[in-house]
């Protein structure tokens, strides 16, 4: 195996929007609502794809909260992406991998143009050596297609590179273009001690 996939969201980093909100809001109800409406599927998913903009989703989300929750909703959604903690152990996994083993490492995340254009500024991202996200590739997880697209752009041999996501579909659609797969359940050290057996063969 030469080459590791990570993907993204609870994988690498925690992704808690109940946790994002409660940052910024106090009263439960304001932050149950505004976690419904900044984090609905209903926008990100095309934001996934592509399709829309941040711009785009805050104008829509702003016609189904209050007025008086418009600031902090900007707040909230504008510094998501800093609001993510790193996943238990991960930081010194990828450390091991890279220096042990002399492996490659990647990102392939559904995520947004946004988070695409600031993902640089997490440091756990910028120990990852390249990185592919779904709004800006075209295609999205699970679609065999974002699979291919990185194996092409970076001259990746389907059968030695491993794929690494905590969703079930995600693993499916990478099996499906070929690649080995690990269905991460939160267990860094886990997932250490396999990347540790399957490296050193």
């Amino acid at each position: 195996m030469k080459n590791i996939v990570f993907d993204c969201g609870q994988v690498l980093v925690h992704f808690d929007p109940a946790y994002m909100v409660g940052l910024y809001v106090s009263d439960q109800k304001d932050a149950k609502l505004l976690e419904e409406v900044l984090f609905d599927r209903l926008y990100w998913d095309p934001l996934d794809a592509g399709t829309i903009t941040d711009e785009e989703l805050m104008e829509a989300a702003k016609k189904r909260i209050p007025e008086a929750l418009w600031e902090v909703a900007e707040k909230i959604y504008y510094n998501w992406i800093y609001n993510l903690p790193e996943m238990e152990g991960m930081r010194e996994l990828i450390e091991h991998i890279k220096g042990t083993y002399g492996v490659s490492t990647y990102l392939l995340s559904n995520i947004s143009h946004y988070f695409a254009d600031h993902a640089h500024e997490l440091p756990i991202i910028g120990l990852i050596d390249h990185c592919v996200y779904s709004s800006r590739c075209g295609f999205v997880k699970p679609d065999t297609g974002i699979y291919r697209y990185l194996c092409e752009t970076y001259g990746l041999k389907p059968e030695e590179t491993l794929f690494i996501d905590d969703r079930a579909d995600n693993i499916e659609g990478a099996r499906k273009a070929g690649l080995h797969s690990y269905v991460f359940d939160g267990d860094t050290a886990k997932l250490r001690a396999h990347l540790d057996e399957i490296l050193k063969k």
